[in-house]
C-alpha cells in the first residue's frame, strides 16, 4: 500500500516513484515469464495540476491518463508532446474533448458513445484507438459491457471507420481478495482469446488494459499490457483543485 504521506514534488522524486514501479512491473512480468517490454505504463495523472503533471514529464512519463474530459483538454493545450489516454468513463456529450485531445480511450462501454465519438472525430478529422470496457467484476455501480454483450458489439464498431479497437479493459473490484481480482483479469484474458477467433476482418484485439495502483503486479501475471498507474507515481490527491 501507498504511503500516506508520499507526495513527489521535484523531478528527482517522480523519477525515483517512476522507476521503483518500472521495476516492480518489470519484476512482476518475469515472475509470469513475460518480456517487461511487452507491458506499458499509462501514468494517471488526473486530478494533478498542470505544474506536478509537468514534472512527471520531465521525468520520464509521457503516456498520462485523464478520466475528466475537460481536465484532459486543459492539460493537453498546456503540455505538448505527450500520449494522452482517456480512462474515465465518459458521457456522450462529452464526447468531443476526447475525440480532438485523446490518442487513446479505455472506457469504451456502449454503441451510442462509439457513435457520438466517430461523429466527433469525423469533424476532427482524427482517429481514435480504442478499448472496449468489460464490467468483469459483476459490480452494478461499474459500467461496461458484460462478457457475452462483447461479441455482437464487435460488428457495430467495425463499421466505425474513425475508432481503431486495440484490445479490451476492466476494474477489478477494489480492495478484494487476490484470488477474486486475479479471476477478474483472467475472465478479460480468456474473453480476448475467444474473441481472436470471430473478430471482423481487419480488426485487432490483442491488448489488455487492467490494473492499478493496488493491483498491477496481479494483472501483469494475468496478461495486462497496460497497467494505469496513480497513486504510486503521483501520491494520494485529497487536495486537489480538480475535486473542488
Amino acid at each position: 500500500m501507498t504511503d500516506p504521506h508520499f507526495h513527489p514534488e521535484t523531478v528527482e522524486d517522480f523519477r525515483a516513484a517512476h522507476q521503483q514501479v518500472l521495476e516492480r512491473m518489470s519484476d512482476a512480468a518475469r515472475r509470469a515469464g513475460r518480456d517487461p517490454q511487452d507491458v506499458r505504463l499509462i501514468a494517471v495523472s488526473k486530478t494533478n495540476p498542470i505544474e506536478r503533471v509537468r514534472l512527471a514529464v520531465q521525468a520520464g512519463m509521457t503516456l498520462l491518463g485523464e478520466n475528466r474530459p475537460q481536465e484532459l483538454a486543459e492539460k493537453a493545450e498546456a503540455i505538448p508532446g505527450v500520449t494522452w489516454a482517456a480512462i474515465g468513463h465518459l458521457q456522450r456529450n462529452k464526447a468531443r474533448e476526447v475525440a480532438r485531445y485523446a490518442h487513446e480511450f479505455h472506457a469504451l462501454d456502449s454503441l451510442r458513445l462509439a457513435e457520438a465519438l466517430q461523429h466527433r472525430l469525423e469533424l476532427e478529422d482524427r482517429t481514435l484507438d480504442v478499448f472496449i470496457q468489460v464490467n468483469t467484476s459483476h459490480e452494478e455501480q461499474k459500467s461496461g459491457f458484460s462478457a457475452d454483450e462483447v461479441e455482437p458489439f464487435l460488428p457495430q464498431l467495425a463499421s466505425l471507420d474513425r475508432l481503431h479497437l486495440r484490445g479490451l479493459m476492466t476494474m477489478a473490484a477494489f480492495d478484494a481478495p487476490e484470488v477474486v481480482v486475479r479471476g477478474s483479469f483472467a475472465q478479460l484474458r480468456e474473453l480476448r482469446d475467444r474473441l481472436r477467433e470471430v473478430l471482423p476482418d481487419g480488426m485487432s484485439c490483442e491488448e489488455l488494459s487492467m490494473g492499478m495502483s493496488g493491483d498491477f503486479e496481479w494483472a501483469i501475471a494475468e496478461g495486462s499490457t497496460s497497467v494505469r498507474v496513480g497513486t504510486a507515481l503521483f501520491g494520494h490527491r485529497a487536495n486537489s483543485a480538480y475535486l473542488k
